[in-house]
């Protein structure tokens, strides 16, 4: 039994504490801390109400290292998950090292003043951690992480070789509103408006943001539009399944999105570099995330469900010649919500990140240093999947993609 210490209070970190709870032979005890105290209380009292189990809350700068050293060395934890934005990644590493506590996150550190996100600053921490005789574990959330996990299980179970990879996510929720992101407004907005990047022939070829659209059945959902994307998960799978030939990253989006988001380009409005608005400087994508709904209140709403999976072809483990393999999760809204009080989009991620903890706390993934997910044996993950609420498929298909 553990005690682990939660960084951040939005709904990732709400289903991350929820699905604690319910594991108290692991999660012995359960501290949460935001920037806005009131965010945590509100996550304790629906902890209290579901599973009768004391979550302690803190407000805490994660930006201030010294702060936030402090407080992990006040509360003593074995485990501090960082569930906060991804650029407050290298402060709270910093902090994890000066206190001395192993460290997990669901997404790689980007710069507040540039959309790009890219391990290259959390990879150079690996010594520091190493000669710390301490553990980060980067990226346990479903993308990057259970798509990490499902193509390294492929690669035990199914496929000697991975010749091409497409992750596939689709959201086939609707929250009723004209134009919400399911997740933190300045963090999707950046990533969708970043150039869309693809693993060929041993580089990264870049091409214009949602340029690339293909139709997709999705089962459970239905045909959707999809776009080809860079996602973080494509830099590491790259790195450890080196021959890949091709691997590419989609995501599903609505025309009403589409819209909204041109017009919202178009306008300014996405923008993340300073501007005067009378006499002082603001951010327009930060004003815009803050008159967006706060992706937390869209779980009352939200219908439908969430298909994401990865498809792989390659030389079949059992030298019957190429084979294609297709596995996913399909993510109901109204269950989740049931469960947690919030939406698939924050659970599927929520769930991995208590999950990547588990293996932590008991031992089956263990090393010094920073790792990713594909660097761990798949099982004991993927058997927590299907005990926590994520299950998952695995299926041959006729051939490769032709999209």
């Amino acid at each position: 039994m553990s005690k682990v210490l939660v960084i951040g209070a939005g709904g990732v970190g709400s289903v991350a504490v929820h699905k604690m709870a319910t594991n108290p032979g692991i999660f012995s005890e359960i501290h949460l801390a935001s920037r806005t105290v009131s965010k945590c209380e509100a996550i304790a009292d629906s902890v209290k109400a579901r599973s009768g189990r004391d979550v302690a809350t803190y407000a805490i700068d994660a930006e201030d290292v010294p702060a936030l050293s402090a407080l992990i060395r006040q509360i003593g934890p074995k485990l501090a998950v960082n569930l906060a934005l991804p650029y407050q990644d290298l402060t709270i590493m910093d902090a994890c090292l000066a206190a001395g506590v192993d460290y997990l996150d669901t997404a790689n550190y980007e710069p507040k003043d540039e959309a790009k996100f890219e391990y290259s600053w959390q990879w150079a921490y690996h010594e520091r951690f190493k000669e710390s005789g301490l553990m980060a574990l980067l990226g346990s959330g479903f993308d990057p992480g259970v798509t990490s996990a499902f193509a390294i299980w492929l690669k035990k179970h199914r496929l000697k070789t991975i010749r091409t990879l497409d992750i596939l996510d689709c959201n086939g929720g609707d929250h009723g509103q004209a134009f919400a992101t399911n997740f933190n407004p300045e963090i999707n907005i950046r990533e969708v408006t970043a150039p869309a990047r693809h693993w060929q022939n041993g580089r990264f070829v870049e091409t214009p943001a949602m340029s690339k659209k293909v139709q997709f059945d999705f089962e459970g959902v239905g045909p959707k539009n999809m776009y080809m994307m860079y996602h973080e998960e494509l830099e590491s799978l790259a790195r450890f399944i080196p021959e890949m030939e091709r691997a590419r990253f989609w995501m599903t989006f609505g025309d009403e999105y589409i819209k909204h988001l041109t017009v919202l380009q178009n306008v300014g409005m996405t923008r993340i570099d300073p501007v005067l608005y009378n006499g002082v400087e603001i951010i327009p994508l930060q004003f815009l995330k803050a008159v967006l709904p706060e992706p937390a209140s869209l779980g009352p709403t939200t219908k439908g469900k969430t298909n994401i999976g990865n498809i792989a072809t390659g030389e079949a483990l059992d030298g019957s010649g190429e084979k294609t393999f297709y596995i996913k999760n399909i993510c109901d809204h109204e269950d989740a919500y049931a469960e947690t009080g919030n939406q698939a989009v924050s659970y599927t991620t929520g769930v991995p990140a208590m999950i990547g903890a588990a293996m932590m706390l008991t031992g089956a993934w263990r090393g010094e240093g920073v790792f990713n997910m594909e660097q761990f044996d798949p099982d004991p993950f993927m058997a927590m999947l299907n005990e926590h609420g994520l299950p998952w498929t695995v299926e041959e298909l006729p051939g490769p993609v032709e999209f």
